[in-house]
């Protein structure tokens, strides 16, 4: 999650899907942004080639050996514009018919800000969600992702952690003293992700990358 939008958060989802897998978890990657979905984008894929296969519910195709599910495997590159009620239906439904099987590791990719997605994924499964939040240190960021954690914090909800994306300097180490969050890493601006956007191979080789292994290390308590 993140409080703000051009952050990375969908980069930081897509690389922390990807570097669970390469740890030898079984891992599934949920694209939750209903209106403008963009993990396909990351991974360099047509979703439209990458039906589900129907076996009473659906089964998410593997894409990059995770399970992938997104809006976009029906709509391809059409926009969904979609509110309210329909939110609701269209999540339920994907709650209810998708069959991820036995996964370690669902990464969930959510719109910026706290919308009818994140109540909905609240709502329905709060017991079982844990909230990482992805933000950068600058000062509108650092108001928005403080907001956050106390609205989290009030509604009872976890929070696993806070990734600092594309940092100069730790600026959030602050916050998660003063809050009880864990810091889970700082991920440095590194101009070869928005080059090997679209290749898994690319943001592989990047800096950025051997931030996130570390990350996920951190998240399975290696």
């Amino acid at each position: 999650m993140s409080s703000k939008g051009g952050v990375g958060k969908t980069v930081v989802s897509v690389l922390l899907a990807l570097a669970l897998r390469e740890k030898g978890y079984r891992t599934g990657l949920l694209d939750l942004d209903f209106t403008n979905p963009s993990t396909h984008i990351v991974l360099g894929i047509n979703p439209s080639m990458y039906q589900p296969l129907e076996d009473k519910g659906i089964i998410p195709p593997e894409v990059h050996g995770i399970r992938y599910m997104s809006i976009s495997v029906y709509s391809g590159d059409k926009p969904t514009p979609l509110r309210g009620e329909a939110v609701d239906e269209v999540f339920r439904e994907v709650l209810a018919i998708t069959r991820w099987g036995e996964l370690e590791y669902l990464v969930i990719d959510t719109p910026p800000g706290l919308g009818d997605e994140h109540l909905n994924l609240l709502t329905y499964m709060g017991d079982r969600v844990e909230a990482l939040l992805v933000s950068t240190s600058s000062i509108l960021a650092l108001e928005s992702v403080k907001k956050l954690i106390y609205l989290l914090f009030e509604g009872g909800y976890s929070v696993i952690g806070l990734v600092e994306n594309m940092c100069r300097e730790k600026k959030l180490e602050g916050i998660c003293r003063n809050t009880g969050v864990e810091y889970l890493g700082c991920i440095p601006y590194d101009t070869g992700i928005e080059e090997g956007i679209g290749s898994v191979d690319r943001l592989k080789s990047t800096k950025a990358w051997k931030h996130v292994l570390s990350i996920a290390d951190r998240i399975a308590g290696v």
